[in-house]
């Protein structure tokens, strides 16, 4: 009995080790993701939406350039020197106003790079600030090669001519006169180049009102509405202080 009691009983199965956990990377793997609702149709007849746009290209920039002649100005005016600079391949400096006229003449007759003739002379205004920038383009004959020159003045400040060392700047610094109100010390003939003498106003000026540019001239020598699209009504509306000639 006890032998066949030994037959009737099955073998027990070997007990199986437990599994090691999953890492939680692995389990958040298995995990199903939840799917993400897709953007709503756009309403009949929207237009798409534009492309983001491109950033702007970085402009040019100004380089630090220096030179004998830099060096020598440094050396003889240092109060002077405000900084050089080359920008588009175009070689500038810039310098107080107070010795201006002694430093073009070392400009011109210095051995270095003389530069003899003065090519252009204008201004930029600058309103907020209240300041004028004249600008001299120097050319050396000797060497081929071209300077700029630029000197900040307060609005209504005087600077010294340089009619003296060339005499080109009598007619382009009459034409600054003319267009920017710039006064020029010792000038010869500081009178209005463009314009009549009796013109009311500075027409490069960045807040000269163009409304009113040839509103007064025009009805005072012509005796007729001037030729502007804007008549002097539309002028006195613009301006409640503008008064006509003719008033």
């Amino acid at each position: 009995m006890a032998e066949e009691q030994k037959d009737n009983q099955q073998p027990e199965k070997p007990v199986e080790p437990a599994k090691p956990a999953a890492p939680p990377s692995e389990a958040k793997a298995a995990e199903p993701k939840a799917a993400v609702p897709k953007p709503p149709p756009p309403p009949p007849g929207a237009k798409p939406a534009a492309p983001a746009a491109p950033p702007k290209p970085k402009g040019p920039q100004q380089e630090p350039w220096t030179s004998p002649l830099v060096d020598a100005i440094k050396e003889k005016f240092g109060g002077e020197f405000v900084k050089s600079y080359s920008f588009i391949g175009q070689n500038q400096i810039e310098l107080k106003k107070d010795r201006i006229a002694e430093i073009m003449k070392f400009l011109r007759d210095n051995d270095l790079v003389p530069f003899n003739y003065l090519a252009d002379e204008t201004a930029v205004h600058w309103p907020k600030t209240e300041e004028f920038e004249i600008v001299y383009i120097l050319y050396s004959f000797a060497k081929n090669e071209y300077l700029r020159v630029k000197v900040r003045i307060k609005e209504w400040e005087p600077i010294e001519s340089v009619v003296s060392l060339w005499t080109t700047a009598d007619w382009l610094e009459r034409e600054v006169y003319d267009m920017f109100g710039v006064q020029y010390a010792n000038h010869p003939h500081l009178t209005r180049i463009l314009l009549p003498e009796d013109w009311v106003g500075y027409p490069l000026r960045k807040d000269y009102n163009i409304r009113l540019q040839d509103v007064e001239w025009v009805r005072k020598h012509l005796g007729i509405d001037s030729g502007q699209k804007y008549y002097v009504g539309e002028a006195r509306h613009g301006d409640a202080g503008y008064i006509t000639p003719t008033d």
